[in-house]
């Protein structure tokens, strides 16, 4: 199956997911998390498990709130764990999707997959929009935490779709390793480069284009979240 294994994981909290299956309720995201042996490791906070609370988004162009878990409040920092790979709406999914679509509540992910017309249907939006809601919702954590927050990157399996899929294809691409940034842009910006760069990195590279992904990243820039200038610094030696 196609995760970042609880090895790599100090902590986690999880929200609701807006579009059913095994994480729909509150228990059964719960018994998703102990099946896969989060619980084992640390606390798990299912963070809108008492409902929401809305944060401003500042200027928006399609949002003019975010909805996440009412537990969000209770933390000053965050550590924000993604696994970088494809995905079948936003072309590729990392740090900026986890803090947008992966800390909003369920009401939250209907906001952002709509751009702002529903708080219960997700479905039918507009591309473009809701590639850009996702870095309004995104700006919206990272200006309430006032940036005290730290990404990590986990580029491993490699697939072209989400780990949300109920049946992803299995990766065609070799490990490329594990990222961190202070920076969300900076951070997805340098996986997607070394997605380009990679000899097999063609049917990742195709689900990216096929959706515009990139939008998010120079739309996040546009409006403060972050920058597209990095410099990768090896730590291996």
């Amino acid at each position: 199956m196609k995760k970042i294994i609880p090895a790599f994981i100090l902590s986690a909290a999880m929200g609701l997911t807006a579009y059913g299956g095994s994480r729909s309720t509150t228990a059964m995201h719960m018994q998703v998390a102990k099946d896969h042996g989060f619980t084992v490791i640390a606390p798990v906070d299912i963070q809108d498990a008492e409902g929401s609370i809305s944060l401003p988004v500042k200027n928006g162009k399609h949002l003019t709130e975010n909805l996440v878990g009412s537990h969000f409040k209770n933390y000053d920092s965050y550590i924000v764990i993604s696994h970088f790979k494809g995905h079948a709406m936003g072309g590729f999914g990392g740090a900026i999707k986890n803090i947008s679509i992966g800390i909003a509540s369920a009401e939250g992910k209907a906001l952002i997959h709509s751009a702002g017309k529903s708080r219960t249907n997700p479905w039918g939006g507009a591309q473009d929009p809701f590639l850009e809601s996702m870095a309004e919702a995104a700006k919206t954590v990272s200006d309430e935490l006032g940036g005290n927050m730290l990404y990590i990157n986990v580029m491993n399996r490699l697939s072209v779709d989400c780990d949300c899929s109920s049946n992803p294809a299995e990766p065609d691409m070799h490990d490329i390793g594990i990222l961190a940034s202070f920076d969300p842009v900076a951070l997805d910006k340098a996986c997607v480069d070394l997605v380009y760069a990679a000899p097999d990195g063609k049917s990742l590279i195709e689900r990216i284009e096929s959706r515009n992904g990139t939008l998010t990243l120079k739309y996040a820039e546009e409006i403060g979240l972050g920058s597209q200038q990095y410099s990768l610094v090896n730590v291996d030696n």
